[in-house]
């Protein structure tokens, strides 16, 4: 029988393991853990931790540590397989009947990993002879220890096209040209792939060589060379040091990510141990999630030049769709022209430290990116730097995050272009006047809505279903009128009598606190607009979840997905408008300088709107499903 990783990673995820372990230990809570007196050594006072998020617990005492599984073997004394049929029949999954095919696949893996192992004890014994005393010299030049030569297990491929094949002559051909090991080309006779070079092994998760990295000594290209994607390794699902770095971070709360793997052992010589690297590919999105299930805000500390900035934000476009309450990166930036090596050797661990300490937030690291890229003088290209960050928050996924991202972007450009709010005197609540012409109620004079080019974007306007829908929201949700008050005096409404109930519904929520329905349609009914709000209330044929009447039963839950949803609707209304002046513009550039870059540009707007209208059709579905 074969269990696969993903299978074992789902049972781990449905057994909460607070809870198993409860039943036979007493626990408390201690914050986002649990805590109690170690079950495996005695003690008095608790240092046994349990953290359901990351699904593992561990003892400060005895070292301690392991997942559901573990547990189940260590303290109740099953076997792997009967603690994994005990676990599965708790979490209702069914164990896998006996693959031939997976088991014949798990079989091939061990057999690679005895390839890479046996050729990482190799390297170690040739960076011992006295043919690795040059790499030697270099490693204490570079101010690596003995015990952290060890401890990363350096070695030495010696420049030669078939050392490596002739000292692993036991394994066939085949498999060491599988591991990675060798180069065949064409009808060729295969060679060896790393040639005079510092060779790194590349661990899993469980501390296990699947592949390598090799520093060239002397001169040469490429200068780092890592081992190409094999059955046992997949660089964009790889996190070098993964394996010691995860239990360092359960001590100090922190992950690191860095550039390279020498970066990371210079800071492991440095007494920092909780840092790790992606391998020679811009972070990837199971990276991220594999940093992620460490820490919520793991720190990303690339080189403070060009290329280190680049490689930042590039994690940082890479993140935004996967952001989630709690969930994001900070970033810290070396000095100019220093990478971690640098630092430490000039300033020490605690010089490092510093620098992490002063992270900036995600939020913070895209404002200050956008502001740098160029001058702000005009309106337009001030429009231009609104366009890009409200784009960046579009990017999210997650509605709520996605909200608040908007509302920092909105407070740090009013901050920054100095924009005066209107004076509107204290909050004036609608009052009964005297009944002229069949109105009962006149509102404040100071509360009239903007002028209508305050509110238009673009010539045309939302199409007037989507306004109607959108009016009908407000309508059933006055709540989120204040919220999105910005958003809404930019829409460009087609229909003057929508138009005009629109700028009624931001006036009476201005002047008046905590109205509901209710309140509003009071207040509207005097006005003119009050036989178009009533039309738009009863026309549940719109497809939308805040367009519908909620039962008494289904008020709570249904009312949030419906105003979450609204949240969402109204990002969108306000974005599409936007990105598709700006693809008309990036189009009309294309057709003029016909260049690889507009081009670029252009088909990324077009990407963009394409998602846009694909997010509001799943709104338009939302309520079918």
């Amino acid at each position: 029988m074969t269990l696969t990783p993903q299978w074992l990673d789902e049972l781990r995820s449905r057994i909460t393991l607070s809870t198993l372990i409860g039943r036979t230990v007493k626990i408390t809570r201690a914050g986002r853990e649990y805590k109690a007196c170690c079950p495996f050594h005695n003690e008095k006072t608790p240092s046994f931790t349990i953290n359901d998020e990351k699904g593992f617990y561990h003892c400060f005492g005895c070292s301690a540590h392991g997942d559901a599984i573990r547990w189940m073997t260590d303290q109740r004394g099953l076997s792997f397989m009967d603690a994994v049929k005990e676990l599965a029949a708790e979490a209702g999954m069914e164990v896998p009947a006996a693959d031939p095919r997976a088991a014949k696949k798990a079989e091939e893996q061990a057999s690679l990993r005895d390839v890479t192992q046996a050729a990482a004890d190799w390297f170690i014994q040739q960076l011992d002879s006295s043919n690795g005393a040059p790499a030697r010299d270099y490693l204490a030049k570079r101010g690596i220890s003995d015990s952290t030569r060890a401890a990363f297990g350096f070695g030495l491929a010696p420049d030669s096209r078939s050392a490596l094949k002739e000292a692993l002559k036991k394994f066939p051909t085949a498999m060491l040209v599988e591991s990675g090991m060798l180069i065949a080309v064409d009808d060729k006779e295969p060679y060896d792939r790393f040639r005079g070079r510092l060779m790194i092994p590349i661990r899993d998760a469980r501390g296990r060589v699947i592949a390598f990295g090799g520093r060239i000594l002397g001169d040469g290209e490429p200068k780092y060379l890592n081992s190409p994607d094999t059955p046992l390794f997949d660089k964009g699902r790889t996190l070098y040091n993964l394996d010691k770095a995860s239990p360092a971070s359960r001590q100090t709360n922190r992950i690191i990510v860095v550039e390279g793997y020498m970066d990371v052992i210079a800071l492991a010589e440095a007494g920092i141990a909780d840092a790790v690297a992606p391998l020679g590919t811009a972070l990837t999105e199971n990276q991220l999630g594999m940093i992620w299930r460490m820490v919520p805000v793991p720190v990303l500390c690339f080189d403070g030049d060009s290329a280190g900035q680049k490689a930042a934000m590039r994690a940082a476009m890479r993140a935004l769709p996967l952001l989630r309450p709690g969930f994001s990166l900070s970033f810290a930036t070396l000095p100019a022209g220093q990478d971690p090596d640098d630092l430490v050797r000039a300033r020490g661990a605690s010089g490092f430290t510093d620098i992490l300490e002063g992270a900036q937030p995600l939020v913070e690291r895209l404002w200050a990116h956008e502001v740098a890229a160029g001058p702000l003088p005009t309106p337009e290209e001030r429009a231009a730097l609104k366009t890009r960050l409200l784009a960046h928050a579009d990017a999210i996924q997650d509605a709520d995050v996605r909200h608040h991202y908007r509302e920092a972007f909105r407070e740090k450009l009013d901050a920054l272009f100095a924009r005066k709010q209107p004076e509107r005197g204290p909050r004036v609540p609608w009052a009964p006047q005297s009944p002229r012409g069949g109105r009962r109620f006149q509102p404040d004079p100071r509360l009239q809505p903007p002028a209508e080019e305050t509110r238009a974007l673009s010539q045309s306007g939302i199409a007037t279903p989507y306004a109607a829908a959108l009016l009908g929201g407000l309508l059933r949700y006055p709540e989120a009128i204040r919220r999105h008050e910005d958003e809404l005096f930019r829409l460009a409404i087609p229909d003057s009598g929508d138009a005009e109930l629109l700028g009624a519904m931001l006036d009476i929520a201005n002047a008046q606190e905590g109205l509901d329905c209710e309140g509003l349609l009071a207040i509207l009914e005097p006005m003119k607009v009050y036989n178009r709000a009533m039309t738009l209330l009863r026309a549940d044929g719109m497809h939308f979840s805040f367009n519908r009447r909620l039962e008494d039963e289904e008020a709570d839950a249904a009312r949030e997905i419906a105003l979450r949803d609204l949240d969402e609707y109204i990002g969108v209304l306000v974005s599409q408008p936007e990105i598709r002046a700006r693809l008309a513009e990036a189009t009309a550039d294309f057709q003029r300088t016909m260049d690889d870059e507009g081009l670029a540009r252009q088909q990324r707007l077009r990407a963009m709107d394409e998602e846009l209208t694909r997010r509001l059709a799943a709104l338009s579905d939302s309520t079918s499903q």
